[in-house]
């Protein structure tokens, strides 16, 4: 008989790409990944994965297998949810996909208030570039996202339910850190920090810099990182100023370690919205994480931040 449990494993394994990664994220060990795919390779009687030195890739059937296997979990957990809601009791296990600056600073004091409700529930945040959450949220691996960012789709549901500020920063040493206030131009000879292609705060501050006549290649940046945190901390060490997430840049200002400085007539927001596929019906725990966000205000999400 099929083993859900089996098909989580190789499922597991198709999206690592490693049967190591998938030991790890599975806390199993890799000799037990590797007995799991090998009993469903003679049960099947066909190769799920070719095996080339220390990397693999799914055969015909192990591709057919992953798009079956997907729907066989999302049964088995509506399956799980539907008994228990018989009780009224949310349980299981739910994913939610999401950018590194919502996933550290946002989510997880939203979190926390939705499981005073259901503390039964385990949710796993699963962190990676925003590009990467709508690709796996119209694939169908997730059934929840935080983006930055709304994607076209006839398929994608969107619910606005955070506005974030992205703010200039400086070192408490930097002379901008007295008055706290500059003009547009005054950035084209500042050391810049900035974010990597493609982040959504990127995106913000270039278009804000454009309406001034600003272009990229007119800046004078020294350096570009791939976080929020790391940014703020090279603010810190007086390496440059830069434009990030006020979420990420609060425990700096309120520790005392670097300076909000406004930027003349540049006002630079994004709207983060949550995001499901409603091409895949919602267990119970998603469709009740889904209405208690869409409860949710925007003082009461500052106040978690």
């Amino acid at each position: 008989m099929l083993e859900i449990s089996a098909i989580n494993v190789f499922l597991t394994v198709a999206e690592c790409g490693s049967f190591s990664e998938a030991g790890r994220r599975l806390n199993l060990s890799q000799p037990a990944i590797s007995q799991t795919i090998q009993n469903l390779e003679r049960q099947f009687g066909v190769q799920l994965f070719i095996r080339q030195g220390h990397s693999i890739r799914l055969t015909e059937a192990g591709q057919l297998l992953q798009g079956l296997g997907k729907e066989l979990l999302t049964s088995a957990n509506r399956i799980e949810e539907t008994m228990n809601s018989i009780q009224s009791t949310v349980m299981g296990e739910m994913n939610i996909g999401c950018s590194t600056t919502s996933g550290k600073y946002l989510l997880p004091g939203l979190i926390a208030k939705f499981r005073q409700r259901y503390p039964q529930l385990r949710i796993n945040v699963l962190i990676s570039n925003r590009d990467s959450v709508m690709k796996r949220l119209m694939a169908g691996d997730i059934p929840l996202g935080i983006s930055s960012k709304i994607i076209e789709h006839s398929d994608i549901e969107y619910h606005e339910f955070f506005t974030d500020d992205v703010v200039l920063i400086v070192p408490i040493s930097h002379p901008w850190a007295k008055y706290r206030h500059i003009y547009p131009d005054d950035l084209l000879e500042a050391p810049m920090i900035l974010r990597e292609e493609n982040a959504g705060t990127r995106e913000v501050l270039m278009d804000g810099l454009r309406e001034h006549d600003i272009l990229p290649d007119m800046l004078n940046v020294v350096m570009t990182l791939g976080n929020a945190e790391a940014i703020e901390m090279a603010v810190e060490e007086g390496i440059g100023i830069s434009f990030i997430s006020r979420l990420a840049a609060l425990r700096g200002l309120e520790l005392g370690r670097i300076v909000e400085v406004t930027v003349e007539q540049m006002t630079l927001q994004r709207k983060i919205y949550l995001a499901r596929n409603r091409r895949f019906p919602p267990t119970r725990a998603q469709s009740e994480f889904w209405g208690f966000v869409k409860s949710a205000t925007v003082g009461s999400l500052q106040n978690l931040a």
